[in-house]
């Protein structure tokens, strides 16, 4: 039976049809074209990036203040220097003695650098506590994110929203907010003082600056399009890279490593376009502050020296206005580039806020979890599960996966699910899981409904077992006591003994702490799936769900593990889906499902005299495949 559908992008009323097919047992398998996730907009998402900028800067309001005021105190001296040189120079004029001046001066200039340098640890400070918040923000939420939200985005650009986009933040909040603010302020303090020194040559100056508002002001918006593109960009290569690394086994067996290369090679080059056109805006709005700098030294220059000539005013105050332009000409060089960095930092912000509107499963429920799924608490009687005219479909535009199913489950013993591809058996699990929510009927467990069971309750009640059995990066053991970090080492041991895991730890370098690879890829197929069962088993559920969970094992594992699931059938319900059926054929009962329905529920031997389907699966089975294969149909 097929795994759960390619993670991709929600689709919209034209395209949804044709960029679906059935995936097998009912689950839809989207043919959407590479990084189409990326490119999608959810109508929850906010449309300012402003907002979304300051909603991520709020809680670090008081540290960002306390650098900006560091910065701007330190500023405000760097202002009194041009005045302290003026006054040196007028005591040069006058033949009195240099010293307090230049004292007053070199301690400008140290108080000047120290807080300036304070102000910027604070502020990077304050950024990396800006990405770090962000990160757990945004990481919480990505994993308590419902199954079919997670079906409407890719894996890659959620990753890209928690690595990248937040390191972006990390830029805006250094680069634009705190710069922006103490920029203004000195801005303003420097035209203050600028205009007591000589109003004409203050006019000049604000001519110049006016024309350099213009063109940044048109430049803005082009940036912050072009900068958004560039994101979006930047996760479609993240979420192709991502498909194509967790199918590298299959893409090298195929011989696309060329077409996947040059798939990524196409996305990159987009990134590349809307980067540059990005990069081009920000150096148009670069070089207007540069030539607007040289044009406002030069007309000062030339009006200031005619009013020298003239008398109008004296050298010492041409000397102390040039040296305001000076300071004057960094402070809007840092509000331009704090205008292009806010543009950058409001689109990653925009992206990262977008995860803050995505469906979650219920946050009440999600604390409970790591509370109640422990080792530690007694074994629990089995489960029954009773399907009541169950309906379901993953879009409304899509065929129904299920047609009013209806069948019990009783407490304890095991009940195989058995039928062509295609028959919804996979699909099943997944709404016991609550992964998805029927449209039509109800599933009650224990008799209760299961919307009203708390999600963490139903789920530590549960194992699920997998068909692809996946394991996750890191050691044996921490995949082992996944959900039951508090396991005891003999029961851990006796999982191991019960699955026939103790001659592969015994023959790992270290033991249970020996590193699995990616997914599992030190592990073979049947090893993985030992380890999915002894997880399983390590729950105590009172359900223990497996699809096709001894496809990959040999003929004597299987027959070992077969027992183990016998043995635990005794205290637990056991739900097993399957497609060979000399795996289930001494079952407690047997449930057929044919296109979405239930055709008929009994025991093997009663089956094969009352139901054709099972009896031709049966024949065809016993007579065709040799003893011990493992049919690969799903």
């Amino acid at each position: 039976m097929a795994a759960h559908p390619p993670v991709t992008a929600r689709p919209t009323p034209q395209t949804d049809l044709a960029t679906a097919a059935d995936g097998g047992d009912g689950v839809p398998m989207a043919v959407a074209p590479p990084g189409a996730a990326a490119r999608s907009t959810d109508d929850r998402t906010p449309t300012s990036g402003y907002r979304a900028l300051a909603a991520s800067l709020r809680p670090h309001r008081r540290a960002g203040l306390a650098g900006a005021l560091l910065g701007l105190a330190g500023s405000t001296l760097g202002l009194a220097q041009p005045l302290a040189a003026k006054r040196l120079i007028e005591t040069l004029e006058t033949g009195r003695t240099t010293v307090t001046p230049v004292l007053v001066l070199a301690a400008l200039l140290v108080g000047t650098s120290v807080l300036c340098a304070l102000g910027q640890y604070v502020l990077h400070r304050t950024a990396e506590d800006v990405v770090c918040s962000a990160r757990r923000r945004i990481t919480r939420r990505l994993l308590r994110l419902t199954v079919p939200e997670l079906d409407r985005h890719e894996p890659g650009d959620l990753i890209t929203r928690a690595t990248s986009d937040t390191m972006l933040l990390r830029q805006a909040a250094i680069q634009s907010t705190a710069p922006a603010v103490t920029g203004a302020v000195v801005l303003v303090m420097t035209v203050v003082l600028m205009g007591l020194l000589d109003v004409v040559l203050l006019s000049v100056t604000l001519l110049v600056i006016a024309l350099l508002g213009a063109v940044v002001a048109a430049a803005a918006p082009a940036i912050g399009r072009a900068t958004r593109q560039a994101q979006e960009s930047v996760g479609e290569i993240g979420a192709v890279l991502e498909r194509s690394l967790g199918a590298v086994r299959a893409v090298k067996a195929a011989g696309a490593e060329q077409h996947e290369t040059q798939v990524l090679e196409r996305m990159a080059q987009d990134a590349r376009r809307t980067g540059v056109r990005a990069a081009g805006w920000q150096a148009l709005s670069a070089a207007a502050s540069a030539v607007a700098g040289q044009t406002a030294f030069l007309a000062v220059l030339g009006v200031g020296g005619a009013r020298v000539a003239s008398g109008a005013i004296d050298v010492s105050t041409l000397v102390a206005f040039l040296l305001y332009l000076f300071a004057l000409a960094p402070q809007i060089s840092r509000l331009v580039d704090a205008v292009g960095q806010f543009q950058i930092g409001g689109a990653a912000a925009l992206r990262i806020e977008a995860v803050q509107h995505m469906d979650t499963e219920t946050a009440a429920d999600a604390s409970l979890a790591s509370t109640t799924r422990t080792a530690q608490r007694p074994q629990q009687p089995p489960a029954t599960v009773r399907f009541e005219d169950v309906g379901f479909r993953y879009h409304p535009r899509l065929p129904a996966v299920h047609h009013q199913v209806s069948f019990t489950v009783p407490a304890g013993g095991v009940t195989a699910l058995v039928g062509p591809s295609g028959a919804g058996k996979t699909t099943l699990f997944s709404l016991i899981e609550r992964f998805y929510v029927p449209d039509t009927g109800r599933i009650l467990l224990d008799g209760r409904d299961l919307q009203r069971w708390p999600l963490a309750d139903l789920r530590a009640a549960i194992s699920y077992v997998e068909q692809d059995a996946p394991v996750l990066s890191g050691t044996l053991r921490h995949n082992l006591t996944l959900g039951v970090e508090d396991t005891p080492d003999e029961e851990l041991h006796e999982a191991l003994r019960r699955t026939r895991l103790e001659s592969l730890v015994a023959r790992l370098p270290q033991g249970l702490d020996t590193l699995v690879g990616h997914r599992g890829s030190r592990l073979s197929g049947g090893e993985r799936q030992r380890v999915a069962i002894a997880r399983a088993l390590l729950r105590r559920p009172r359900l223990l769900l497996l699809d096709e969970a001894t496809s990959q094992l040999d003929a004597d594992n299987e027959a070992a593990l077969r027992e183990t699931v016998m043995e635990a059938a005794r205290t637990t319900t056991v739900l097993v889906v399957a497609h060979r059926l000399s795996t289930v054929t001494t079952a407690d009962r047997i449930v057929i499902m044919k296109a979405g329905r239930v055709q008929a529920v009994g025991t093997h031997a009663e089956l094969m005299k009352t139901d054709a389907l099972y009896r031709h699966l049966a024949t065809t089975q016993m007579l065709t495949a040799k003893p011990g294969q493992a049919e690969k149909d799903r």
